[in-house]
C-alpha cells in the first residue's frame, strides 16, 4: 500500500488581548486557522474562544483541541502529532502571540521535525519583537528570560544580573511578570539598576490602551507614572 503523505503543522499566532483579528492577523493566518479541524493549544479554552472571534468554518464541536502545558510529559508529545502522521493539517496555539516563543509549543515542533512532518509557521503578534522594536534598544543581540523570581532577594539578584549583562555586552534584556505584579517589578528595577540603563515597559501592545514608555532609569526615577496592575507588560533593558 502506499504510504500516506504526512499532513502539514501550522504554527498559528493567537491574539494578545481582546480585538477584532482582522486588525492583528494577517487574511492568510485567518484564512488558515479557520479551515483547520485539528489544534493543538497550551490552553483549549483559551483556544476555542480564539477560533470563536475567527468564524471557523465547522462547528467549534467538531474541532479537536488537544493540550500541551508543561504538565504533559515527554512521550505523550509524538501522540499529539497523529493528525498529521494520518495526512490531515494541523495547527498549534500558544494562549496568547506567538505558538513555541514563551510556551512548551517547540516540543511539538521538534516532534514535528523528527517526524518529517512540514511545519507553517504563520505571520501574527509576538510580544517579544514587538516589544523590543519599540524599545529603541539593540536589536541585534538580545536574551527573553520568561518570569524573574518572584522572591525580593532573588528578583533583585536576578534583576542585577540582567543590568550587568546588558551595561557589559550591550544586549537587551526581556522579561515579563504576572499583570498583578507589574508595579512591584518597576519599583525593584529602578530600586536596583544604573541610573544609566533604560528600561522600557510596553503595555497592552496591539490592544486599544496600548502604552509604552522607554527611557533611563534615572528619569523614570525622577517623572511621575502611570499604574501598570493587571496590565499585560514586557519590559526591557537596555544599556544607556
Amino acid at each position: 500500500m502506499p504510504s500516506i503523505r504526512h499532513g502539514r503543522l501550522f504554527l498559528v499566532p493567537n491574539l494578545l488581548g481582546t480585538v477584532p483579528p482582522q486588525d492583528v492577523l494577517p487574511a492568510r493566518t485567518i484564512e488558515v486557522a479557520r479551515g483547520l479541524t485539528h489544534f493543538v493549544a497550551e490552553t483549549p479554552k483559551a483556544a476555542r474562544s480564539f477560533l470563536k472571534t475567527l468564524a471557523p468554518l465547522h462547528a467549534l464541536q467538531a474541532i479537536s483541541i488537544e493540550e500541551l502545558n508543561d504538565r504533559v510529559p515527554p512521550e505523550r508529545i509524538h501522540a499529539l502529532l497523529s493528525p498529521a502522521l494520518a495526512g490531515r493539517d494541523m495547527g498549534m496555539l500558544s494562549d496568547a502571540g506567538c505558538p513555541g516563543v514563551a510556551d512548551p509549543g517547540a516540543l511539538l515542533v521538534a516532534a514535528a521535525h523528527d517526524a518529517g512532518i512540514k511545519i507553517v509557521p504563520l505571520v501574527g503578534p509576538s510580544a517579544v519583537l514587538l516589544a523590543l522594536m519599540v524599545s529603541g534598544m539593540n536589536g541585534q543581540a538580545f536574551t527573553f528570560h520568561g518570569y524573574l523570581p518572584v522572591k525580593p532577594d532573588a528578583r533583585a539578584k536576578a534583576l542585577g544580573s540582567l543590568d550587568d549583562a546588558a551595561t557589559r555586552s550591550g544586549s537587551t534584556q526581556l522579561f515579563i511578570e504576572t499583570p498583578y505584579r507589574n508595579d512591584a517589578m518597576i519599583e525593584a528595577v529602578l530600586a536596583t539598576c544604573r541610573a544609566a540603563t533604560r528600561l522600557c515597559v510596553a503595555c497592552d501592545l496591539t490592544l486599544p490602551g496600548e502604552q509604552v514608555i522607554s527611557r533611563s532609569i534615572a528619569r523614570w526615577r525622577s517623572s511621575s507614572r502611570p499604574t501598570f496592575a493587571k496590565r499585560p507588560a514586557m519590559f526591557v533593558l537596555g544599556s544607556g
